[in-house]
C-alpha cells in the first residue's frame, strides 16, 4: 500500500533528523493528516489516507521503535485553501504538530507551503499535481 510506504518514510525522516532538531512536542511525534473526507477526491485520500497513517505508525512502532510515541490528527480541509491554511496553523501554534501529510489538492498545497515554511515543519504533500 503505497500511503503506508510513504507515512512511514515521513515517520522514519522525522526520527532521523529533521524533527529532533526542532524539538518534538512533548516528547511525541504529531502528524497532521489533513485530507478532503467531503469533497471530489474523497475516494483518494480521506477516510482510506487516514487508515493507512495509522498503519504505518503501527507497523512503524511495531517494527522498528516499540518506544517511540505517535499521535495522528486529522481534518477535513474541504478543499479551501483558507480553511486549510486555518487548519494547520492551529495545529502548528496550539496543538504542536511537527508534520502534515496527505493534502491532496494543489491550491491548498500550495497555501499550506507557505505556513509550513513560516514555521519550519514538514509538509509531504502525496497527491497534488
Amino acid at each position: 500500500m503505497p500511503g503506508r510506504l510513504i507515512s512511514a518514510s515521513a515517520l522514519a525522516l522525522l526520527i532521523a533528523g529533521g524533527a529532533h532538531a526542532q524539538g518534538i512536542s512533548n516528547g511525541t511525534v504529531k502528524i497532521g493528516v489533513l485530507s478532503d473526507m467531503s469533497g471530489v477526491f474523497q475516494d483518494l485520500s480521506g477516510a482510506s489516507s487516514v487508515a493507512a497513517a495509522k498503519m504505518a505508525v503501527d507497523d512503524f512502532i511495531k517494527n522498528e521503535k516499540p518506544s517511540f510515541k505517535v499521535e495522528l490528527v486529522t481534518s477535513d480541509h474541504q478543499n479551501k485553501p483558507d480553511i486549510a491554511v486555518s487548519r494547520v496553523r492551529e495545529w502548528y501554534d496550539v496543538d504542536g504538530v511537527d508534520m502534515v501529510t496527505d493534502v491532496i489538492n494543489s491550491a491548498v498545497a500550495l497555501a499550506v507551503s507557505g505556513v509550513t515554511r513560516e514555521k519550519n515543519r514538514v509538509l509531504m504533500v502525496t497527491g497534488a499535481g
